[in-house]
């Protein structure tokens, strides 16, 4: 903030300044941060000058009144601190609490703020992150876990407190079958939680969640939220040395804000599957998948579905075919995208618009490894470990004759998803590439044999 003192010394340096304005819509918030700062400075002063408690409260009471007789809103009045100098710790139901009845019950509370965010380094001089989550779990309203993975190692940590919170609240977990590193006993001890949902990602080789977030909200406004490095496990919340920074609402309103909205869209996103009772075979046969090498005969139970942009790729082939009578159609895609899982996808639904009749199929590559992919891809979307067979020749096929492969298809493109369009939809990363100037004549160069030959 440009004040008196800095424009002064701007005017003597001979350096070069460039200024900006404040956004008139930023204005309160940037104005009120800068006070803030101001008002430390200026409380800390009074005590150094011999100040007590009650004389720093006379000057912020002097502050919100200056505030009341220029905004003339009587209800800052109300805001002035009681000259008693206490802070309010909690509220506690008149029933079935047991502080209500003994006023020497200890306070669950977290021994760092709720107001004021703070950073967990794993250090022995700091609280410890399951000490915190446990006090965290039983002063909260609702929970929402976003976690890689889950352990019984640290579930059994802070299972008794997740009991207890289930009961009056409700707890919201997501996680995924990466690297087959969760426990299925924890799964299942959430699942039969009251209150409890729990959403699983079984596409791990594409999209892998590696984000770690424990949010804690509270209707009073001082909803806080762990963010960081940690999974649940034993080592991740107790003993290693994982980074985890607590926000609250109050000094970070806004990021708060983005963690819960972000938690909703995975919530809603139809990647992450509801984990229900009879799961729990389906959720081992992916653990066990992501173990073990290779995978080309694994079967899953569960329903791979496409991901938006794969829909309206569906829909635009199903619309040629039934809509225009188009029965050759091409779809042009970026690698990566997820062609074979479009054509398994579309072979699935058209085999079942057409039970009783031949639904033949040919899928061409050009390397043997490509097909033994794309065949367990086939035979996963179809949950059939007998569908198709391979044949592959003894050379790789090249295009040498210089033919457009649109005249097989009338010189239509049914569907397409470029890679620039691939790129900004966040599918596929970003990528520099450099071209070097190279003068060496090629023309004497034969191709024979899938090599050159001079």
């Amino acid at each position: 903030m440009l004040n008196k003192l800095i424009a002064k010394e701007l005017a003597a340096s001979e350096q070069l300044v460039k200024k900006g304005p404040i956004d008139s819509a930023e204005a309160a918030k940037v104005l009120a941060d800068y006070l803030a700062e101001i008002i430390f400075q200026g409380l800390a002063n009074v005590k150094d000058k011999g100040g007590q408690l009650g004389d720093q409260i006379t000057v912020c009471n002097a502050l919100i009144n200056t505030m009341v007789a220029r905004v003339g809103d009587i209800d800052f009045a109300a805001m002035t601190v009681d000259r008693q100098a206490q802070m309010l710790l909690a509220i506690l139901e008149t029933q079935n609490s047991a502080a209500a009845v003994n006023e020497k019950v200890d306070l669950v509370r977290p021994v760092t703020s709720i107001a004021v965010s703070s950073l967990f380094t794993g250090s022995v001089h700091e609280p410890s992150m399951f000490s915190e989550l446990k006090k965290e779990i039983l002063s909260s309203d609702r929970i929402d876990m976003l976690v890689s993975f889950i352990k019984w190692s640290g579930l059994r940590i802070i299972i008794d407190e997740l009991k207890e919170f289930t009961r009056r609240g409700r707890l919201r977990i997501i996680t995924t079958s990466y690297m087959g590193a969760t426990d299925v006993k924890a799964v299942e001890a959430l699942r039969g939680l009251p209150n409890t949902d729990i959403k699983i990602s079984y596409e791990t080789k594409r999209t892998r969640l590696h984000a770690k977030a424990y949010v804690f909200s509270r209707h009073n406004g001082f909803t806080t939220a762990y963010v960081g490095s940690s999974n649940l496990s034993s080592a991740a919340i107790s003993a290693g040395l994982e980074w985890n920074v607590k926000l609250t609402q109050k000094d970070q309103p806004d990021m708060i804000k983005k963690i819960a909205a972000t938690f909703e869209t995975y919530w809603n996103d139809r990647e992450f599957v509801p984990y229900q009772e009879g799961d729990k075979q389906v959720l081992q046969r992916a653990l066990g998948a992501e173990r073990q090498t290779g995978g080309e005969n694994v079967i899953f139970n569960f329903d791979i579905t496409p991901y938006p942009y794969q829909s309206e790729i569906l829909d635009k082939l199903e619309a040629e075919r039934k809509i225009r009578g188009h029965w050759r159609n091409l779809v042009v895609a970026a690698t990566g995208t997820g062609k074979t899982v479009i054509s398994a996808l579309d072979y699935k639904q058209f085999g079942s618009e057409n039970r009783g009749r031949p639904a033949r199929l040919l899928y061409v590559a050009h390397r043997e490894e490509i097909l033994k992919q794309s065949l367990a891809c086939f035979r996963t979307v179809l949950k059939d470990p007998n569908f198709g067979e391979l044949f592959v020749g003894g050379y790789t096929p090249e295009r040498m004759d210089d033919k457009d492969v649109l005249d097989y298809f009338n010189h239509r493109i049914a569907a397409e998803i470029r890679l620039p369009e691939a790129i900004e939809r966040k599918l596929l990363c970003p990528f520099q590439y450099f071209g070097v100037t190279d003068t060496v004549d090629l023309d004497a160069l034969r191709w024979a044999r899938g090599g050159y030959a001079a």
